[in-house]
């Protein structure tokens, strides 16, 4: 957190990438648009120690937390579930979204559950919670992603080109994907009940108490819920 020409700037790391309705690529490498950028934006004018301006610093998917722990980022705000491994890394503030995992497939494929994947090429983040879930899948090859600024894409395409057969990410991003691609379709949907939190780096607990407590006001007012409508109409608030 730093302060410039009078106005509170708040740091968040994200990466550069076409997923929405979560976020979009930034037309300008400043702004930004979807859920993910609105929400923070509302948390960052509710901060207890004075609202604050967003300086975003984009970054590879992998780069992100080392950003925040040496200091290059104030948080990660960028489709962090949860997890053990990330939670031995940064401090996470309590949720701002719930999400499912879908794998998706191309449009002439079969598979419909797990047990139709065995020699399958599945793609997934590199330590994500959607490469955990597809480490469950039983006779398939894994194939990380994560090196790229754009890995959403490059999942995408390497899908669409047959490097991979499937890919799993979050249903937020997905199903709409499934549905107006026609190259891709939903194979299925596992009601994983992922937890998206901010992650801070570790000790940084004013930082994270502030957040918190300024998504606690806007999950209790509505406010959060309003934005999360807005950008996934189809998807009922989880908090």
């Amino acid at each position: 957190m730093s302060t410039a020409n009078d106005a509170r700037i708040i740091r968040l790391a994200c990466i550069d990438s076409a997923a929405l309705p979560l976020f979009d690529k930034s037309p300008d490498g400043a702004t930004r648009a979807g859920y993910e950028p609105e929400a923070a934006a509302l948390v960052a004018s509710r901060l207890p120690g004075g609202a604050a301006e967003i300086e975003w610093v984009m970054l590879p998917w992998e780069d992100m937390i080392p950003a925040v722990r040496r200091g290059d980022a104030d948080a990660v705000w960028c489709g962090q579930g949860m997890t053990e491994e990330r939670a031995a890394l940064v401090d996470f503030t309590r949720p701002y979204a719930v999400f499912n995992e879908t794998l998706i497939v191309r449009a002439d494929d079969p598979a419909r559950s797990p047990e139709q994947l065995a020699g399958y090429r599945i793609g997934a983040i590199a330590n994500s919670t959607n490469m955990k879930l597809a480490e469950t899948f039983p006779g398939v090859e894994l194939v990380s992603f994560g090196a790229s600024d754009d890995v959403f894409s490059d999942m995408i395409e390497a899908t669409r080109s047959g490097e991979v057969d499937g890919f799993v990410d979050d249903d937020v991003v997905m199903i709409p994907l499934g549905q107006e691609d026609p190259d891709f379709v939903e194979a299925f949907t596992v009601p994983t009940g992922n937890r998206w939190g901010i992650g801070v780096a570790p000790g940084a607990d004013a930082l994270r108490e502030e957040i918190d407590t300024a998504l606690a006001a806007v999950i209790a007012d509505g406010s959060l819920e309003e934005v999360w409508k807005k950008w996934m109409p189809l998807l009922a608030f989880p908090l």
